[in-house]
């Protein structure tokens, strides 16, 4: 189970919304990555996704220009 204080995780503005939704789309990156090299999950995408989050390996970027459109940047 993952240990996470959500208030940690919110950093820049990010609401827990646009946090989900980036999360979400970072774990579908995930699976695609993994179906390409044909690995076998070891761990939940969603997680694996929260974990390099809190590691700091990819941010949220919300244009709120585009209504509510969030981006997942590579850091």
């Amino acid at each position: 189970m993952l240990d996470m204080d959500l208030s940690k995780m919110l950093k820049n503005g990010v609401n827990r919304y646009e946090l989900a939704a980036a999360t979400a789309k970072r774990a579908r990156q995930i699976v695609d990555e993994k179906k390409e090299a044909k690995e076998i999950f070891t761990e939940k995408p969603v997680s694996l996704a929260i974990e390099e989050y809190k590691e700091g390996k990819w941010t949220v970027e919300v244009d709120k220009t585009l209504e509510g459109r969030v981006e997942v940047n590579p850091e």
